[in-house]
C-alpha cells in the first residue's frame, strides 16, 4: 500500500532511493515512486536487521527476495539503509544503498 508507506514519512521528507539521484520529497512523490517500485513485484519476502541507532538516527541492513512481474524472474536485492525520524516517529530523511544480484548468480 503506497500511501501507507508514504504516511510513515514527515510531509517534507526526503527519500533517496539512490545516491546519485535527486531524492522523492514529500509524501506524494514518495507513495508514487513505492507504487511504481511494488507494482512489478510479487512473492514479496523482506527481512532486515538494525545495525545501530542513537537519537533521532538508526542504521539497517536489510535483504528482500521476489518475483518480477510480468517475465515470472527471480529477484534478490541486499542494501543498507540510514534514516533519520522526526519527534512524531515519522521518517524525515531516508537513504538507501543497494546491490541485485543478477539471476545467473
Amino acid at each position: 500500500d503506497a500511501n501507507a508507506a508514504a504516511a510513515l514519512f514527515t510531509p517534507d521528507a526526503e527519500y533517496y532511493w539512490t545516491p546519485f539521484d535527486p531524492p522523492q520529497r514529500g509524501r506524494a512523490e514518495i507513495a508514487a515512486a513505492w507504487s511504481g517500485a511494488v507494482q512489478g513485484q510479487r512473492d514479496i519476502a523482506f527481512e532486515f536487521d538494525v545495525l545501530a541507532a542513537a537519537g533521532a538516527r538508526g542504521s539497517a541492513h536489510w535483504h528482500t527476495r521476489f518475483i518480477s512481474v510480468p517475465d515470472g524472474a527471480p529477484v534478490e536485492l541486499d542494501g543498507i539503509l540510514i534514516a533519520e525520524f522526526a519527534g512524531a516517529g515519522q521518517c524525515r530523511t531516508f537513504r538507501e544503498w543497494w546491490h541485485r544480484r543478477s539471476p545467473e548468480g
